[in-house]
């Protein structure tokens, strides 16, 4: 690890808060609640018995207040894994990095990430306004590559990760893909409660997720090549861009993360949910009440 970072690696703006997200370590709680969409930063605060921070800049958005006795924070991380790595970077350094002397806290931090987000479905099983827990989370962007020490859970995440590159290598994909999985204490917590599944992480919307418009897409079968892969139990349930780098930086960071996909479509039947903004509200009010009560 790197101490003692300098300006150009550890930005801190004029008021001593981390750079993108204008935050100190004051300013969130070890419950974090991540949300792709500035809106919904609202969505899930309105909930709190009290609101004490506010923070804005770009598309990070955060409120930090008290629910039920519990203080939790929610912010927007705008979209894909690019904005995930500022996000929990930054998230990590806020709380564990002191920022005016630019050196490690003294007591590490542990925090705990539970994205709210909206997916697609991929197996004709997944239903449109359903809960799906990400278990496993397939990166196909490339982050997690970029950093030494990617994470080796167990040895049923090994051979996953063994079936998965051996799959993709014979359907003749040549994604830098890396496996990722959910906190284990988080997973018991809501095991039987929720749908598991394993997510598949894009980089983008169009082409990284087998859609045309005016541009013609390498892999047109993607879909098909997700929906047949099976290793024991454990199949493709839904498609998504930040789960796998929430993941993979939060296994390295020794933080803990768990991901909550409300599906509004079925990409297999070409369901879509028809009032989007309550099926998205009822996510939010379960897992809300299951963390806090």
């Amino acid at each position: 690890m790197i101490e003692n970072w300098n300006p150009a690696n550890l930005v801190v703006n004029d008021e001593g808060r981390i750079y993108h997200l204008d935050l100190s370590g004051e300013d969130i709680a070890d419950l974090i609640f991540l949300v792709g969409d500035p809106q919904r930063v609202e969505a899930v605060s309105r909930h709190f018995d009290r609101i004490d921070t506010k923070r804005n800049k770009r598309e990070f958005i955060t409120h930090t207040g008290w629910l039920g006795g519990q203080r939790l924070s929610v912010m927007s991380t705008g979209i894909s894994t690019a904005n995930i790595d500022i996000a929990l970077n930054e998230l990590d350094a806020a709380a564990n990095i002191d920022l005016k002397r630019r050196e490690p806290l003294s007591e590490f931090r542990q925090l705990t990430f539970v994205r709210l987000g909206t997916s697609g479905s991929i197996d004709p099983e997944v239903g449109k306004d359903t809960t799906v827990v990400s278990e496993y989370a397939l990166g196909f962007d490339a982050l997690l590559l970029m950093y030494e020490n990617l994470p080796v859970i167990d040895t049923e995440f090994e051979l996953l990760r063994q079936d998965l590159h051996r799959y993709f290598h014979l359907r003749g994909l040549s994604y830098p893909i890396y496996l990722t999985k959910a906190n284990h204490d988080l997973l018991q917590k809501f095991r039987g409660k929720y749908k598991f599944g394993m997510t598949a992480t894009m980089h983008g919307f169009y082409g990284p997720q087998a859609r045309e418009l005016r541009l013609k897409g390498r892999y047109p079968q993607l879909m098909d090549i997700l929906q047949s892969f099976k290793s024991g139990p454990i199949k493709f349930t839904n498609i998504e861009m930040e789960s796998s780098g929430i993941y993979g930086l939060s296994t390295l960071l020794n933080h803990r993360a768990i991901s909550f996909n409300r599906i509004i479509a079925n990409r297999t039947t070409g369901e879509f949910s028809k009032d989007l903004y309550q099926s998205v509200e009822t996510m939010i009010e379960e897992v809300l009440t299951d963390f806090v009560s």
